[in-house]
């Protein structure tokens, strides 16, 4: 199995959306926008999440390290300046402690029900990592479940496990709920050309 990576774009469009649609939309039918929507937003767009988040993809709104098995996606790590990604989960809980925002974040995952425990999320998250350095680096945010030792539901884990992101050199830096931590890296800004899809993404 040879695994390659690209970012979401209107180019890989197609494949993502693909892959969505193999899933019934995931997580009822979201396409991977919630974390985009503003208040109200929801409502506004229920039922059209597709065409939203397609829009998002034309306009270089949304950002995402697409994992691929040959043309076919398999998975992705959702990533993007807080502007980008305002909705965040223990929102209100974050922003009580909340003193400086980063530069980028990471909010969620979704992997091919048919390729899950192969490393690929792991895999997704290295090459955002990758990009944000190529778009300029900064601190970046990520929002993991701490499930050690414990089986439960994918869809508590849409935003990473703890563990893989230590593993990946992030720190912990406050809980903002029960299982759920702000963990933080510095992403030095990488030589070069910007990843497609990246150039002028940061937030400052």
């Amino acid at each position: 199995m040879t695994l390659t990576s690209q970012p979401l774009s209107t180019a890989t469009w197609p494949a993502f959306a693909r892959l969505v649609e193999k899933h019934d939309g995931i997580f009822g039918g979201c396409w991977c926008i919630s974390f985009h929507l503003e208040p109200g937003e929801n409502k506004r767009w229920a039922g059209r999440y597709r065409e939203l988040k397609e829009a998002r993809v034309r306009a270089g709104r949304a950002h995402a390290a697409l994992v691929f098995d040959g043309p076919e996606a398999v998975g992705w790590c959702q990533f993007g300046p807080p502007d980008e990604l305002p909705n965040i989960r223990s929102r209100k809980e974050y922003e009580k402690g909340l003193r400086t925002r980063p530069d980028w974040r990471i909010t969620c995952f979704f992997i091919d029900r048919e390729r899950r425990g192969e490393g690929i999320a792991s895999l997704a998250l290295r090459e955002a990592l990758q990009y944000i350095a190529r778009a300029g680096g900064g601190t970046v945010e990520a929002y993991p479940e701490d499930y050690t030792a414990e089986r439960t539901s994918n869809s508590f884990l849409c935003s990473g496990t703890l563990g893989m992101f230590l593993k990946a050199g992030f720190r912990k830096s406050r809980p903002i709920a029960m299982r759920r931590w702000v963990v933080v890296r510095r992403v030095p800004r990488a030589r070069g050309r910007p990843a497609p899809g990246t150039s002028g993404a940061r937030s400052g």
